[in-house]
């Protein structure tokens, strides 16, 4: 019996046992299958990761803003080009004055010579390598352009300066820097102050990790990050900043992904082009080559030991960083990188010294890194949008190489605001508003552009979009058409100033009058013109006809409509200042039509030139009338409407003309030297009186201009078919030198035949000679 009850007892306990093991081989069974799970859906994500990482990594990382840089200032014997002006360039590109340059970016520079060692840079034309140049001044510009061994340079360009990126609806700005441009002590600084284990790891560093964990658990706070600079770059091109353990996870996830598919270089590059570095008020800053613009004012390449350390040294938090609010807390951070480079063998203690005493050197917060140029940049957009079309911004880091001269910009503002402030407080007119525009001779470029009184309001751009009527500026197109015809007209010939009243086919009568009201009987026409008589340049235009002054004006690339009305001749027809330089270009270069531009080149991604059409050049006026023209509107300077102007500048030949419009409504001047033309409006929104002439408004701002950029006196050449002649005071006739009452003008030798014997009848004894 015992027996029976022991084994029954056996029975009944083993049950338990065999229940307990199926459980288990159940719950492994739940589990494996669970893992194997698990592994394919991490597997498939895996793989879904590692399509997105290589569809950023292997096509375009970033969509790169659109470049706007301004002209390539060229030298060569003969620019005009002052020394000053060049100094003032160099400085404007960052170049630092020394006694004696020892490397690139540097210049020095006596009375009469600027020694310059240029930086390399890529230029439409081709690539412009470092160089080294002695370039020397005399009055009338540059003298030679020397290389170390004296040979002379037919050319030497400097790099343009980067106006300005056309940045996406993201707001992220960059300025790609390849890897092998980026100094090797910043990688070095980066590589011990992020992530010293970086070419060890797969990506992530589980000690890293723990030890953060570690020394954020004893301070009771985050102080230490455990990320790898792989898992940054992750972060910041994949993820959101939020902080949560699944996207930390994603994040190592990633970082493995990226690691395994790509070489550390690649990585490193990326990095260094992505991180973010600070901000630019509604730009965000991103990688280290931008960040050198905007820290420094210079490209990474040339910066010292200290602001190289300090690039590395804003990584950790660019606005608790900020130098400008936070200077002592700036200069910590980077002593510590310095310190660390020292500690690792990759710093000198003498370098170390050197570097920690120095200060932060950051560039002034007034200089700003990007150029505020609204009017500018409408002319630009305006532009691209009708010779390339309107994708061209959206494609990826097209470079656009313009026209526009930063010193004459910055010459041009500074006229406006100043000379602005003063004639409304002077006419008590509030309300007074400006538009400029400043044109290159040489290439019939613009140079510069003002559209409002505040040049960097960002608005309506008066410089291309008013139309007013511009008064006596259509005169020198008038007495062109005259001085076209040699036979019949010359500076010296007289014209009639004497009341006319003109009847159109409807009754309607036009009785034009003088300024001053009153009428000389006649006049000369060099003294018309000088001096902006109404009567005289009606009586003239009506005797050429008016269609053949408005062909004139047409050719010189007038580009809207005229009315065929004589008193288009006084100036009743309606511009801008843009249209206005575009003609008056023309004039200053020799009569021949160039179409102005402000584009001059633009590269894709790849620095290949996009073809596009480029107008061609035509000879609106002859060189021979336009020539005479120039020399009447030098007149106009030294003893006209202009006369200001000479006393301001009386050893500098200039050329210029005012314009009124009826009711002393718009104020006009349109001037050149041999470098600029330049053109300005003054007036009111509302089209009311102003009380100002063209001498007493608008060229007072180009007085402004000329202090602040010196102006180079027009050479003014005669061209072929250009003689001196004598001519008579009273009836304009074409006399030899010795006669009684003549004046001594340059003239086109069709209109110089002299009259023998002074125009008197011959005596007996004469005619028998």
């Amino acid at each position: 019996m015992t027996t029976k009850k022991t084994t029954s007892s056996r029975k009944k306990t083993s049950k338990p046992k065999r229940s307990q093991s199926s459980l288990l081989k159940k719950a492994w069974s739940i589990f494996w299958k669970l893992g194997v799970i698990t592994m394919v859906l991490l597997t498939c994500y895996t793989i879904y990761l590692d399509q997105i990482i290589a569809r950023k990594f292997e096509g375009q990382k970033w969509h790169l803003p659109a470049q706007i840089y301004g002209r390539s200032m060229a030298l060569y014997p003969g620019a005009a080009i002052s020394h000053q002006q060049l100094i003032n360039e160099l400085k404007l590109l960052g170049y630092r004055k020394v006694t004696h340059p020892r490397q690139v970016g540097e210049f020095s520079a006596s009375s009469t010579k600027v020694d310059i060692w240029r930086r390399s840079f890529h230029h439409p034309e081709g690539n412009q390598h470092q160089q080294r140049v002695m370039v020397t001044f005399n009055q009338q510009g540059v003298q030679s352009v020397l290389r170390p061994d004296q040979r002379q340079l037919a050319i030497f360009y400097l790099e343009p300066i980067l106006l300005d990126r056309i940045i996406t609806s993201d707001g992220q700005d960059r300025l790609f820097v390849p890897a092998d441009k980026i100094p090797p002590l910043i990688v070095k600084a980066l590589l011990q102050t992020e992530d010293r284990e970086f070419y060890h790891h797969h990506g992530i560093n589980p000690l890293a990790i723990l030890r953060a964990l570690f020394i954020n658990i004893s301070a009771g706070r985050t102080v230490q990050g455990g990320s790898t600079l792989t898992q940054q770059l992750a972060k910041n091109f994949f993820l959101t900043p939020e902080r949560s353990l699944i996207r930390k996870a994603r994040e190592a996830l990633m970082a493995l992904v990226i690691d395994y598919r790509y070489s550390k270089d690649e990585i490193l590059e990326a990095y260094l082009n992505e991180v973010y570095m600070g901000q630019d008020r509604a730009r965000s800053v991103h990688g280290l080559g931008l960040a050198s613009q905007f820290y420094f004012g210079r490209p990474i390449s040339e910066l010292s030991i200290d602001q190289q350390a300090f690039l590395v040294a804003v990584i950790k938090g660019p606005s608790y960083y900020n130098p400008w609010r936070n200077p002592e807390r700036a200069m910590e951070r980077r002593d510590l990188v310095l310190r660390l480079l020292m500690d690792s063998g990759d710093l000198s203690t003498s370098q170390y010294r050197l570097s920690v005493n120095a200060p932060l050197g950051i560039r002034k917060s007034s200089r700003e890194v990007h150029q505020k140029l609204p009017a500018f940049f409408d002319l630009v957009k305006q532009e691209l949008a009708e010779r390339y079309g309107p994708e061209l911004l959206k494609m990826s880091g097209i470079k656009i190489y313009t026209t526009l001269d930063p010193l004459a910009q910055r010459a041009a503002e500074k006229a406006v605001t100043s000379t602005m402030k003063r004639l409304r407080k002077q006419a008590g007119n509030q309300d007074l508003q400006v538009g400029m525009v400043v044109t290159d001779k040489l290439n019939a470029g613009v140079a510069a552009m003002v559209g409002d009184r505040r040049p960097t309001y960002h608005g309506y751009n008066r410089a291309m979009t008013i139309r007013r009527p511009i008064g006596s500026l259509i005169k020198p197109f008038v007495y062109a058409t005259a001085l076209a015809k040699p036979t019949t007209y010359n500076l010296a010939s007289p014209l009639d100033d004497k009341p006319i009243t003109l009847t159109n086919g409807k009754g309607k009568t036009w009785s034009p009058q003088n300024v001053d009201k009153q009428f000389l009987n006649n006049v000369s026409l060099l003294t018309a013109f000088k001096r902006s008589r109404n009567v005289p340049t009606v009586n003239l235009g009506m005797a050429l006809g008016v269609a053949n002054v408005m062909d004139t004006l047409v050719d010189a690339g007038w580009s809207e409509t005229i009315s065929p009305y004589p008193s288009m001749l006084l100036g009743a027809l309606n511009g801008s200042p843009m249209m206005v330089a575009q003609v008056y270009q023309t004039i200053a270069d020799s009569g021949r039509m160039r179409p102005l531009s402000a584009i001059t080149y633009v590269l894709d991604n790849n620095d290949n030139l996009i073809d596009t059409h480029h107008a061609s050049a035509k000879q609106a006026i002859s060189p021979q009338a336009d020539y005479l023209t120039q020399y009447a509107m030098t007149k106009v300077v030294q003893s006209g409407t202009a006369t200001r102007l000479h006393k301001q500048f009386p050893n500098t030949r200039l050329a210029g003309k005012t314009g009124t419009s009826n009711d002393n409504r718009d104020s006009w001047f349109a001037g050149f030297d041999e470098r600029n033309v330049a053109v300005v409006w003054v007036g009111k929104d509302d089209n009311s009186k102003t009380g100002l002439y063209g001498s007493s408004g608008a060229l007072t701002v180009y007085q402004q201009f000329l202090n602040y950029r010196k102006p180079i006196a027009l050479r003014l050449a005669p061209p072929s078919g250009i003689v001196q002649g004598y001519f008579d005071t009273q009836t304009g006739l074409p006399m030899e030198a010795d006669c009684e009452n003549v004046i001594q003008l340059p003239s086109d030798s069709k209109s110089y035949q002299p009259a023998a014997n002074c125009g008197k009848p011959l005596s007996w004894w004469q005619k028998i000679l």
